[in-house]
């Protein structure tokens, strides 16, 4: 184990906790701006057709959508999912997105986080994110520096903007090219065994599982390293550097 030179977060249940989705509130939100609905659908219809094709893409399954290496970004699905109902929204797919995203999931820094940059920034660790998220690149920078206003962050991968999803090597690859750093120096702290260790380990990243904001079950693995809180990852760092 090796001294980072770098850290890149997970965003989701790592570096902020996002409360349960509820995608009705978003699409209410986002049908509050309709300007056509036909069929005088409410947001709970939309959101149970929203439901189906996501169920047909197997987007959100927890156990298998691993499997799902490449990104359909949340503007394509939101105009498919309003024009196949008839339904026109007088908003830009970004206002769409943060709309609907900020009433559906809002979200707070886990706890400690703050505080955990900061050190990590005194101590000489640069930072960075990648996250597997459908919405658009410029409003997940847009929440993470709200909620986070003080970071340092080099830079921010939503998968949105950039074809592949964890597990997925390449946009781990992808990440490592930003930072111009070998694999074994960078650490890659996530809540998703299969996506954000398997994934990281892959590409040759030292990968760190943090339970600390799950909120479904973990099982037990043996093989990697777990923390449940980022008071435990600050002594992980400093006994290394001892």
């Amino acid at each position: 184990m090796k001294r980072p030179k770098m850290i890149i977060f997970d965003y989701g249940q790592t570096l902020v906790a996002e409360a349960e989705f509820d995608g009705a509130k978003g699409a209410a939100a986002v049908m509050a701006h309709a300007v056509s609905n036909p069929m005088s659908l409410t947001p709970e219809d939309v959101q149970a057709e929203a439901n189906k094709i996501n169920k047909e893409l197997n987007r959100f399954d927890r156990n298998s959508r691993v499997q799902n290496t490449v990104e359909i970004p949340n503007h394509m699905f939101t105009r498919y999912l309003y024009d196949s109902l008839g339904i026109k929204i007088d908003l830009t797919a970004e206002e769409i997105d943060r709309l609907f995203w900020d009433n559906a999931s809002p979200g707070r820094p886990t706890n400690g986080m703050p505080d955990l940059l900061e050190w990590l920034w005194q101590n000489g660790i640069r930072t960075a994110v990648l996250s597997n998220i459908s919405y658009a690149g410029s409003i997940v920078e847009e929440r993470i520096n709200r909620l986070l206003p003080d970071n340092h962050f080099e830079f921010i991968i939503a998968t949105s903007e950039f074809l592949f999803r964890k597990p997925h090597a390449r946009i781990f690859e992808l990440a490592l090219g930003k930072a111009g750093l070998p694999a074994d120096d960078v650490w890659y702290i996530g809540d998703n065994y299969a996506c954000d260790i398997v994934g990281a380990r892959t590409a040759g990243l030292f990968p760190v599982l943090f339970t600390g904001a799950s909120d479904y079950e973990q099982p037990e693995h043996d093989d990697v390293i777990s923390i449940a809180s980022w008071t435990e990852l600050k002594e992980l760092i400093s006994d290394i550097q001892k």
